[in-house]
This record gives structure tokens, sequence and C-alpha cells, in this order.
């Protein structure tokens, strides 16, 4: 199966619990595989699996997208296990043994081999390779064993109905019904799997702000958690309660205070001055590397020059904002509003916390504040008390003239922290990539303008 359009259209091989069959249909040229249509960008597991359901009348658990070559580049699978057969299944599909399957008889050339190596790749011994927890056929059945396990205690049980977001072959993210509240499972893979021990950190240290935490495995970087809420901040534009996110967002870092050498054992970023300091020079050599393979016109490539004036401008506004003399907490660069749900004016939980960093506070705060804009509009009304409700907590701890004077130099350091404090620009593989070379020049574009204003505004230490 290929793309066709803005949609993805997934060739799915439904296998039978010990791999024996698989689910195909037949056309006048052969047999075929059950194939579904998705939004390009959507999530593949949670589309396909409610396709399958919607179109088929088969639910299904998503294994993983082959990663090997395919016979058609072009071509897109999806290997699954089947769960059941809901009340209304339809009558084009059928169960064929594998063993009686044939290159031949299928309609779709390749698919055969593609059947074959995806079968094979679920039978792996972990002793022999490392291909991920969730490959297996019956991993979910041990799923839905230890999560009833660890529910028990709580007096919940299981309904036997879930929602898969996400899969692959280390990735999961599942959602299960209980008789009470629903419960997660995330698991996390490379390059995640900082995820895993940043979430029982914060989990253990700072549980008000994070989900409920119900078990957790190390063999598989997964936890549980209770459903911490239904109201995600990006489905509203309610100002009172991104109000409510930026103060809660204030507070976690506040409480955070002293606990940045825990914070970067378990895995989060260093974006503390020292480390931003030594991260200017090689960032931007990167960056000049990337113009120089700019092929349009439009927009400007940024010169060495341009690149070098930026570098000091940087230099200057780290050292500055050092000197306003807020303590380095906890942050987040991935900070937009589907990590954030509201549970109540007075209290919000944070989520995805893959990219936690310790530096200055301010550039989480700028992240959401750029959501802000998106979300709820150019209000400047709205947007003082937004800012506003972040910076009252800090008022006990820091001055005013020093919170005014760190919101201004914030922006240019925030937009550097978030091109150099991950790990894309130091992977060549990822370089090569032109949407991660385009986003970087354009970062770096985005830094140029906030440095310019600075400028302009006189400030001593960008003069």
């Amino acid at each position: 199966m290929s793309e066709q359009g803005d949609h993805v259209i997934y060739g799915v091989l439904v296998f039978s619990r010990d791999g024996s069959e698989i689910l195909l249909t037949r056309s006048g040229s052969g047999l075929q595989l059950p194939g579904v249509s998705i939004p390009e960008w959507e999530r593949m597991a949670e589309k396909v699996t409610n396709a399958i359901e919607k179109q088929w009348g088969e639910i299904v658990v998503c294994l993983f997208e082959p990663d090997w070559p395919l016979p058609d580049e072009s071509s897109r699978y999806v290997v699954a296990r089947h769960w059941r057969t809901c009340e209304s299944p339809s009558t084009l599909l059928r169960w064929v043994p594998i063993r009686d399957l044939s290159d031949a008889g299928f309609s779709v050339p390749g698919d055969m081999r593609v059947v074959r190596e995806s079968l094979a790749r679920c039978r792996v011994p972990s002793c022999e390779t490392d291909p991920g927890p969730f490959t297996d056929l019956n991993w979910f059945e041990e799923l839905c064993e230890w999560t009833a396990k660890a529910i028990n205690s709580r007096g919940l049980s299981l309904t036997g109905e879930f929602r898969q977001l996400n899969s692959s072959a280390t990735f999961s993210l599942i959602r299960f019904e209980t008789n009470g509240p629903a419960v997660w499972f995330k698991a996390v893979g490379a390059p995640n799997q900082r995820e895993f021990p940043i979430t029982l950190t914060l989990a253990n240290d700072f549980p008000k702000y994070l989900p409920d935490l119900i078990a957790a495995r190390s063999d598989w970087n997964a936890w549980l958690t209770s459903e911490a809420g239904r109201t995600i901040l990006a489905d509203t534009r309610d100002p009172s309660l991104w109000r409510s996110a930026a103060a809660a967002l204030a507070n976690l870092q506040i409480d955070s205070i002293g606990n940045c050498e825990r914070l970067i054992g378990s895995g989060a970023h260093d974006l503390t001055p020292p480390s931003l300091l030594e991260t200017v020079s090689p960032f931007l050599d990167v960056i000049a590397e990337l113009m120089s393979r700019q092929s349009k016109i439009s927009p400007p490539v940024l010169s060495k020059g341009d690149l070098a004036l930026l570098g000091e401008r940087i230099r200057n506004a780290i050292s500055a904002l050092s000197e306003f003399e807020i303590a380095d907490t906890l942050g987040h660069l991935d900070l937009n509003p589907g990590n954030i749900i509201v549970k109540s004016p007075a209290e919000c939980v944070f989520l995805d916390w893959a990219e936690a960093y310790v530096g200055h506070p301010f550039y989480s705060f700028e992240y959401l504040l750029q959501h802000f804009r998106r979300m709820v509009g150019q209000d400047p009304i709205a947007e003082r008390a937004f800012t506003t409700s972040y910076l009252h907590p800090w008022s006990d701890l820091i001055s005013v003239e020093a919170l005014r004077e760190a919101m201004a130099v914030a922006p240019l350091i925030a937009a550097f922290a978030y091109g150099a404090g991950t790990n894309a620009w130091r992977t060549p593989e990822r370089l090569r990539d032109p949407k991660v070379a385009g986003y970087l020049r354009a970062l770096a574009r985005r830094m140029k303008r906030e440095a310019d204003q600075l400028s302009e505004r006189s400030a001593p230490c960008l003069s």
C-alpha cells in the first residue's frame, strides 16, 4: 500500500495468536491484505485500529511497521495481532493458513515476502537479537495480565475495552478502561529512553504535577498511571485555564530548586549557563554548514559574519540572564498544550518528559507563551494576565525589576536552547534530512530576529 494525496494507505498484516494464520481478502487477481486509508500526520496505531474495526469488523493490536527494505519503497505496511471479532465482521475477510500461501497467490507482488519477513520478526527469540519487546505476537496478553495485577490493589479491574494510540517495536501508548478511572500504559525506546527514568524521578519527587504512578517495568521502559483528567490544554482557548497552567508551571519549577543534580542524573538535558556557553560555537558551526547547503534564494542565507555576531549576542545574553540570580530549575523543551492536563483551576499535570531539562525556568514559559499566542490569539490584555500568572509565584523570590529584565532576554536564549538542547544537530543522519536542516536554519533566523530586537532596545548586555 502507498501514499495517496494527504492520506496514507496501509496494508495490514493481521496474524492469529499463534501466527499460523493471517486475515486476507480476495480479488479477481488474487489474495490481498486488508487495506485502510488514514490521514498522513495522524497517529498511525490509533487510526489503523479504528479503521480496521469500522471497515472490517475486527479488533486488532498494532505491533510495528516493517523497518527493512520493502519490495516497493512507496508501500506502507503495519503488522498487527488479531484480538477479537466484532458483532458484524466483514464477510470479505477470511483466515488463511500461512502454509497455504505462495508468492503467486497474492495480487500485489512482494506481499508474500512482507508476510514472511514480518512473521519471522514476530518470532525472533529475544536471546538472539533485540527487535524490541512489542514485536512478539503475544506481548499484549502479558501487558493485560500485568496491568490487571497492578490495579487490583486499588480495587480496579479491566473491562476489556482499550484504545491504542502509538505502537512500534519499542514504543507504546494505550488507554485501558476499568470499572473506575481509566489507566494509561506508556513505553519508550531510543532515542527517548531517558523519559523512563525521568518520569519515575518526577513522579516520586513531584507527584502533584504528574499523573499518579501505579507501576513500572524497567525491561519495557514502561509505566502505568491513572488518568489525570480529560481537560487537555490544547483543547481549550479558555484564558483562565491557560493561566492555571502557567501558575502550575511556575510552582513546579520553584519546587524543583535544589534538585538539579538529581534531575540531570536521571537524564534531563543540562542547559545550565556553563553548558549552554560551551554549545554556542559548535551549534553555530553546524548552522553555518546548513546555510551553505541552502539552494533557495529566499529566505536569505545567514553569512558567517551574521552567525559570528549572533554567537556573541547569545553569549552576552546567557551571561546577562545569569546575573539576575534566578535559580536553575526543571524545565520542559516540549511544553506544548497537548502535554498539559488541567485537573482543576488550582491543579495541573504535565506529560511527556523526554525533553526535560535543567536550566533557566523562563525558557519553558517562553515555549508555552508562543503556543498561547497561537491558540488564544494576539490579545495584549489576555497575554499580560497570562504572563502575570506565571511570574506571580516568582515574585516572592525575585525582584520585579529582575523578572522584567530576565523576561526581555529569555526569548533569544529560549530559541537557542530549543535548538541546541536536543541532539538533532549532533546527528549527521538527521542533518541530512531536508526538513530537519530547514527547521534548524529557520530557528537560527528566529534567533537573529530576537537578537536584533534586543539590540534595538539598546540592552547594555548586547551592545
